[in-house]
């Protein structure tokens, strides 16, 4: 039995395991996403320099729900081309050529699913009294790096040398609204080496908050605040130079931690999708989109699954 919806939807353990979707989750991505990719396709079928008559061709075999489902199994879990053409009953050129189609839509529809923080908004629950003079409403801001291989050019290699990691990676910023972990930006991905808080500063994220909207980091953020137009901006504090740790900054810092914990849950379930968790065998191609589409994944999971 080739893997089709009709097929893989009797079996709603197995479709979330390969999916990282619902049944039901699925079915709204595909109602929301399907007219964009449409109009997509019937845009490249009428480009003026195409130079096959229209409905020339090989047709695909598959239905447009089975190309979002195709593309959804492979970002969840990275088969190679030639293991997902198999599953699917298709050639691995034809899973390349359903993959650059569908990436962009689902990247698009990641970026919709994404609202910054609304300033007028109440505060759920009160910040910790050790907190106070922190930034009362934020987005949390973390990074992660995925492995990728290694470039046969030396100088290319060393630019993609994380030291941090000990490995060439693609770094990836994520800002997450404080009350709901989902996420609301996505930074394009940066070289492993680079610093975090030099990747935030590229993302000119601090200056795009809305009014009143701070940002909060771990220690990878120190001097944050100096990014925001108006100062809103916190990370932990570090330790002083050849002296120990005070009792203060201690219960600070650890008071901190969970204010920022959220972000670390939002990173791990994006990071169940093995294509950006697994070394990367795409030559560095479309992480960026690969990145933003799981974010929007993740965050329709999100909606589904928090209380009314």
């Amino acid at each position: 039995m080739m893997m089709r919806y009709a097929w893989l939807s009797r079996y709603p353990v197995v479709f979330q395991s390969v999916t990282g979707l619902r049944v039901g989750e699925f079915d709204q991505l595909v109602d929301d996403v399907l007219p964009m990719y449409a109009a997509t396709e019937q845009a490249r079928l009428e480009r003026a320099e195409r130079q096959r008559a229209m409905g020339a061709g090989h047709p695909f075999e598959l239905k447009m729900r089975d190309h979002l489902l195709l593309t959804g199994v492979w970002l969840r879990v990275y088969p190679t081309h030639e293991v997902l053409g198999y599953l699917f009953g298709v050639s691995d050129s034809t899973v390349s050529r359903l993959i650059r189609r569908v990436l962009p839509v689902l990247e698009q529809a990641g970026r919709d699913t994404m609202r910054m923080p609304d300033p007028g908004r109440k505060r759920r629950r009160k910040l910790d009294e050790l907190l106070q003079d922190t930034p009362e409403l934020v987005v949390v801001i973390d990074t992660f790096e995925q492995r990728v291989q290694r470039p046969r050019e030396r100088n290319a290699a060393d630019q993609l040398y994380s030291g941090k990691k000990k490995q060439h990676t693609l770094k990836s910023q994520v800002a997450v609204d404080e009350e709901s972990g989902r996420v609301v930006d996505i930074g394009d991905s940066a070289l492993g080496p680079e610093a975090d808080l030099t990747v935030l500063e590229k993302s000119k994220l601090m200056e795009r908050l809305p009014e009143g909207v701070g940002g909060i980091g771990d220690a990878a953020y120190q001097g944050i605040a100096k990014l925001h137009p108006d100062g809103l901006g916190a990370s932990p504090r570090k330790k002083p130079k050849g002296q120990p740790r005070s009792e203060e900054d201690k219960a600070y810092n650890s008071a901190f931690s969970s204010r920022r914990i959220i972000v670390e849950n939002t990173i791990g379930r994006m990071r169940r999708y093995q294509s950006i968790t697994q070394t990367d065998r795409n030559h560095r191609q479309l992480h960026t989109p690969r990145v933003v589409a799981i974010a929007g994944l993740v965050n329709r999971q999100i909606d589904h699954r928090m209380p009314a």
